[in-house]
């Protein structure tokens, strides 16, 4: 299997699912889940890198489950130039939307209760030839007898989703942690978070606010050294000056288990994940692994020296067009 190296046009798909070359479809659709969910706008507080990330992701998943785009990325071709439009160019969709529009899956809908109005169309009803009966078409027993007025439809009550922030240690993150929740009527809710959860997750209690909306946990697993979890494997985002990027540098990057001295290949892109390997969280015989991510940075405020030095990078950048 061919893997292409990250260029100017086309980046390495696989690592940016942090996955190896090749891999199959359910490990495609599983790293895609998890990067999904990780970057996700709505789970980021509308982080511009995380939008690029979470649009990366995106882009990655869908060439590497076309077969098309993906030998055209394989032999060197840009996927992207047959389709150049920015799928949310619009805004970002609701988390839980866009996982039910990219894998064709289908809400469920609640049956109608027991004693809807007969006017409701069931599948019975449907798939009968008979007309139904209108309230109208009704006979009554006994000459002079008057139709009952229809009983007044209860009173609608809206609806408002709310968030609570959880925030969680990598070893509650890991095994799963018991949260009591105080509602606004003081009702109190007893939730366990599932275990291998991660940073950004999202879980819903249906139906809980007053006139039946949802309430969210919003999980946050960091540490104070800025390690994300998700499952079994941190991330860390390394900012870099673009001259250590393009010309590598040794950096000292944190773990769970300390500080380790990093080797940054020179050449290095925003976007590009270095594995430490073991580095994660543990359970039994399963260890994750550690991605850094390169992220590059520039000076907000340039010296006379370092902005002669970029108009001189910016003057040999177009003398090689």
């Amino acid at each position: 299997m061919i893997r292409r190296a990250s260029t100017a046009t086309a980046p390495d798909y696989w690592a940016v699912l942090g996955l190896e070359p090749g891999a199959d479809a359910a490990s495609l659709k599983r790293a895609f889940r998890q990067q999904a969910r990780l970057w996700h706008p709505d789970l980021n507080g509308n982080d511009p890198v995380a939008e690029e990330r979470f649009k990366l992701v995106n882009e990655a998943y869908a060439v590497l489950t076309d077969p098309k785009r993906r030998k055209a990325w394989e032999g060197g071709i840009d996927p992207t130039a047959s389709s150049p439009q920015d799928p949310f160019a619009s805004g970002f969709p609701d988390f839980e939307t866009y996982f039910d529009t990219i894998f064709g899956r289908r809400r469920q809908v609640d049956p109608p209760p027991q004693d809807a109005p007969s006017s409701w169309e069931t599948e019975a009803d449907a798939d009968s030839d008979e007309p139904r009966p209108s309230p109208s078409d009704r006979s009554y027993d006994r000459p002079g007898q008057v139709a009952p007025s229809p009983s007044p439809p209860p009173p609608v009550q809206a609806s408002t989703d709310l968030e609570t922030l959880v925030e969680l240690t990598p070893e509650q993150a890991l095994m799963g942690e018991r949260i009591e929740l105080e509602l606004d009527d003081g009702t109190t809710v007893e939730v366990w978070t599932p275990p291998l959860a991660g940073d950004g997750w999202r879980l819903r209690l249906a139906g809980v606010t007053p006139g039946g909306g949802d309430h969210f946990l919003h999980l946050r697993v960091r540490t104070s050294e800025g390690l994300r979890i998700d499952g079994l494997r941190v991330t860390y985002p390394l900012e870099l000056m673009p001259a250590d990027a393009a010309l590598g540098c040794s950096v000292v990057v944190p773990t769970l288990a300390g500080p380790v001295k990093l080797r940054v290949p020179p050449g290095s892109s925003s976007g590009r994940l270095l594995r430490l390997r073991g580095r994660g969280l543990e359970q039994g015989r399963e260890r994750g692994d550690q991605l850094v991510e390169i992220r590059i940075v520039v000076p907000e405020e340039l010296s006379d020296a370092e902005e002669a030095l970029y108009r001189r990078l910016q003057q040999l950048g177009e003398g090689q067009e």
